[in-house]
């Protein structure tokens, strides 16, 4: 085991039982591996078979094996993760995934009930996050990549493995003489995470050599930051909030950099809505010229509309 995997791991401490994400792919083997080796009896693995490859009767044969050899449970979902009119492939099949995950962990473990899940992203997937963030013009949120512990339905994700290079697990896998699926699509350069995969990564690796460190280094200051922002817009919400909605009036008086930052808070935290950075611009845009009774407001904001109501905005989906 390299330093970096045995560092990260003896810092891994969930609360138990933990359920394992598992695709069969190398790293997803590897972290139920070192799981149930550290914690045995307490581990149970999660499978979800997408179906939206051949490979994917294979996937789950694998494991379906790997739990066994490991004497671990596995629960496996079939989900319909195919694309709505609109929705990235990838966006779907995330979608679908965490919707499984959460169903799945519903059943207790041992009469213990399950609250932590933990996922084998990497640090060259913490890096390939950044990078296509950067290449989307996204903001900090973006440029945080992916945060090593989160809740989401009541569960606690965990990514131990953020710090460790792929190269790692590989090596982890090697020397126990493990084996593992590869998905197929993870050389398909038609996605843009895979071309960053192929031509990016070796290219900064040549360059810089410690360039995992550096951008997962940039990626915590950006995250830093954003969490100072929440709580910015957190404390304007609290101080907006009218009828079902925001006050009209209250935004107005806001700087613009800060309306936009309550306004995505507000569609976020209330609505589940991201809007597109032309939507919001032209909301805030409306926003400011709303200067009398008869100035109405009717936009496109996500899969919904932002309307007018008196003197507060409010959001619905019809």
């Amino acid at each position: 085991m390299t330093p970096a995997l045995s560092l990260a791991f003896e810092a891994f401490a969930p609360k138990l039982p933990l359920a394992v994400a598992l695709s069969g792919g190398a790293d997803s083997t590897a972290l139920l591996c070192l799981c149930a080796q550290r914690w045995p009896g307490q581990v149970l693995a999660l499978h979800v078979n997408h179906g939206l490859q051949a490979a994917a009767t294979d996937f789950e044969a694998h494991c379906q094996a790997l739990c066994a050899q490991l004497k671990v449970p596995l629960r496996v979902a079939r989900v319909d993760a195919r694309p709505s009119p609109g929705q990235s492939p990838e966006d779907a099949a995330r979608r679908a995934r965490y919707k499984a995950l959460k169903a799945l962990s519903l059943e207790n473990h041992q009469g213990v009930a399950i609250e932590s899940i933990a996922i084998a992203q990497h640090a060259d997937d913490q890096v390939e996050t950044v990078m296509l963030a950067l290449s989307r013009g996204a903001g900090l949120a973006g440029l945080s990549g992916m945060p090593a512990h989160w809740q989401r339905d009541g569960l606690h994700y965990h990514r131990p493995l953020l710090q460790v290079p792929g190269a790692d697990l590989r090596s982890y896998l090697q020397s126990i003489g493990q084996s593992f699926v590869t998905d197929p699509t993870n050389a398909d350069e038609h996605y843009t995470r895979n071309r960053i995969r192929a031509r990016l990564l070796p290219a900064w690796e040549g360059a810089f050599p410690a360039f995992r460190d550096t951008i997962a280094r940039s990626a915590a200051h950006a995250a830093q930051a954003q969490a100072l922002l929440e709580e910015v817009a957190a404390q304007d919400l609290n101080t907006l909030r009218a009828d079902a909605g925001v006050s009209l009036s209250g935004l107005q008086t806001l700087s613009t950099a800060r309306q936009a930052h309550v306004l995505r808070h507000w569609l976020k935290l209330d609505h589940a809505c991201t809007p597109s950075a032309a939507q919001l611009e032209a909301l805030m845009k409306q926003i400011e010229a709303c200067r009398t009774r008869g100035h109405q407001i009717h936009l496109k904001v996500g899969e919904g509309f932002v309307q007018r109501n008196k003197d507060s905005l409010a959001w619905y989906n019809p």
